[in-house]
């Protein structure tokens, strides 16, 4: 039988995405409100009840609202919003993470789409610390960019709006209190909170993180390539998963480490340099945070929720 999808807010950025990943193909039915019911609230609860899966692209309130809408125990959720990564009986939605991870996804009613900005430096440190390279407690930075579509349509319109005018280089978060830290700090395996410092570029989309590493004061000092084989055991030992990793290499800079490098794609790259006899190491993850940062990882999650029925 032909699953039932909803797009429960088809027309912000990410549901837009997702909607146009999804519309030509023929093993899924996507359903919608019809445009007369739209802000007729027992329609949304309708349709939230009547799909297979609905996959929730709103903020964080309004995603809790529409979980608590679904009266059905069969409607499985994805939730794209920040509200359920970290809440219990919910299933976090990065494949790669562990080599479990896809079929615990498969099989779950409720998954959590991961968020952008903690992908890369969850997939980075986490086969760290589980090798045992890094201790859960190293004191970790992160900082990157992202194209201005992250921040959504009110983002998304304000720069298109300046034009040239608009900022090449924004940090943002200088509060050191992202919404995305209780994310990071749980499924990389930290002991505690990073410090991170995001920027939006004059760019649509696309997006670098990066992880330094001051390792000299540590009993004993990873060299880079240990670094780099354990990234890329954890990644080689993974079937069908969309993360890749860089050969090790010494170089000054690579044409792959650009933002929009993987645009359109759900490709994530990760890359490892180092200096052994400065004990400092940077781990750099390049990726669509509309792609594998966003919508793309949803369609990932809903192709392996849909295999698991």
């Amino acid at each position: 039988m032909t699953a039932r999808i909803f797009i429960d807010g088809e027309h912000g950025t990410t549901g837009l995405q997702i909607r146009a990943r999804l519309a030509e193909r023929r093993d899924i039915e996507l359903i919608s409100v019809p445009v007369e019911r739209r802000k007729d609230p027992a329609a949304r609860a309708e349709y939230l009840n009547a799909a297979d899966i609905a996959i929730l692209c709103l903020p964080d309130d309004a995603a809790r609202e529409s979980v608590s809408l679904i009266a059905n125990g069969s409607t499985r959720i994805i939730d794209a919003s920040t509200a359920h990564r970290v809440a219990d009986g919910w299933t976090y939605g990065f494949p790669e993470m562990d080599r479990e991870q896809a079929k615990a996804i498969a099989s779950a009613r409720m998954v959590a789409n991961p968020g952008c900005w903690p992908q890369g430096p969850i997939a980075l440190l986490r086969p760290l610390i589980a090798s045992g390279l890094l201790p859960a407690d190293f004191p970790v930075t992160i900082n990157g960019i992202s194209g201005y579509s992250g921040g959504g349509r009110s983002m998304i319109e304000d720069y298109e709006s300046k034009g040239e005018d608009a900022p090449e280089f924004l940090p943002y978060g200088l509060t050191l209190n992202h919404k995305h830290l209780p994310e990071l700090r749980t499924y990389a395996g930290l002991a505690g909170d990073p410090v991170m410092q995001p920027a939006v570029g004059n760019f649509a989309q696309g997006m670098i993180t990066v992880v330094p590493l001051q390792l000299g004061h540590l009993p004993r000092v990873p060299k880079g390539e240990e670094l780099h084989a354990a990234i890329a055991d954890h990644y080689a030992a993974l079937e069908h998963g969309v993360v890749e990793v860089a050969p090790y290499s010494a170089s000054e800079r690579s044409s792959e480490i650009q933002p929009e490098r993987y645009n359109g794609t759900n490709t994530m790259k990760l890359h490892v340099f180092a200096n052994d006899d400065r004990a400092q190491a940077l781990l750099i993850a390049v990726y669509d945070n509309l792609g594998k940062g966003a919508s793309g990882a949803a369609v990932q999650n809903l192709d392996l929720m849909l295999s698991g029925n």
